[in-house]
């Protein structure tokens, strides 16, 4: 059997990672709304979710199963901005969801693609070429007019959701930075994130006054099958979510994740359309939708053309696996 060219691996190593995210995040969406129609608690959900993963991650360092290494005060140092942007990220999402509706929240979500580029830009990453700079902002128009087919105004709501939009790509920037720089693989950040958000997570169930209550009616609702059963499943997609996010983010870039969440946005969006029903097709929703897929489709292309001009870069991920 012929040894696939470095290119070619880099190439199917991307594709998959990008596609193995957005089916992640998908699958995500609707298994945790599952749970929380039973329990409405979603911060003691996460920190649950983080605990599960930080401990699955340490046994599987213990056993052999993982070569991520163990954790290191430094390092820690380094990715406690990480880590705290991520659950600012969080927090405000959740709060800007008491007073925006879904399709709003999604839709001001889907704006993080636009941000990311132009933090990318003012870092010093690197001018984007002009069909990547088209295709964000033709994401993020088709955006604003599926938007304007459904539109309430909450100050508080958008501010809350615009201020997590800032988070989600303060986030996502310095995880691909943390990930090239030190070396790190998607299964070390995802570690050294759970383990530094158990904290910061503990402190807010207990601030918010979720916790001790949460905790008695988690136990008590464990006595169903049917919860046990998409409980433990949000667990395992926490992890694979968390897993497939890092890996995406190190293996492409920031700006490629935040777009696969774009296009999974539409995907969800649609087939929550087709399952849950009751919802009324605006014109300009369509419009916009159809308007934001063709930006994502036009990127991947503009993506394509670039990554075929330039070689293959090296991640500790790629080289785990080349035994």
């Amino acid at each position: 059997m012929e040894k696939l060219p470095d290119a070619e691996v880099s190439s199917i190593l991307s594709l998959s990672a990008a596609l193995s995210y957005g089916a992640a995040s998908m699958a995500m969406v609707f298994i945790n709304k599952a749970v929380l129609m039973e329990y409405s608690h979603s911060m003691t959900l996460l920190t649950a979710q983080q605990l599960a993963t930080a401990l699955l991650i340490h046994v599987g360092r213990r056993l052999g199963y993982t070569r991520s290494r163990g954790l290191e005060m430094s390092t820690a140092k380094k990715l406690l901005p990480v880590s705290l942007f991520y659950n600012a990220n969080v927090a405000f999402a959740l709060a800007s969801l008491k007073g925006v509706n879904i399709p709003m929240y999604i839709a001001i979500k889907r704006l993080t693609p636009l941000a990311v580029l132009i933090a990318g830009f003012v870092s010093g990453k690197g001018k984007p070429t002009i069909q990547v700079s088209l295709s964000v902002i033709l994401t993020a128009g088709g955006v604003v007019i599926a938007a304007l087919g459904d539109f309430s105004f909450d100050f508080f709501g958008y501010s809350m959701a615009l201020t997590s939009v800032f988070f989600q790509t303060m986030y996502l920037v310095l995880v691909e930075k943390s990930g090239a720089e030190d070396g790190l693989s998607s299964v070390e950040i995802m570690y050294y994130n759970s383990f530094l958000s158990l904290p910061v997570l503990m402190f807010l169930i207990v601030a918010t006054g979720e916790f001790p209550n949460s905790l008695l009616l988690l136990i008590a609702k464990s006595n169903s099958f049917y919860f046990l059963v998409i409980l433990i499943l949000s667990f395992v997609m926490g992890i694979v979510l968390n897993y497939t996010m890092f890996l995406c983010t190190i293996v492409n870039s920031a700006l490629t994740t935040t777009i696969v969440g774009v296009l999974k946005g539409v995907g969800s969006t649609t087939l929550g359309f087709v399952l849950l029903g009751g919802v009324q097709v605006h014109f300009l929703n369509v419009t916009g939708l159809v308007i934001n897929t063709a930006g994502g489709v036009w990127y991947s292309f503009a993506k394509y053309q670039q990554r075929k001009s330039k070689p293959p870069k090296r991640i500790s991920d790629v080289e785990a696996h080349h035994k």
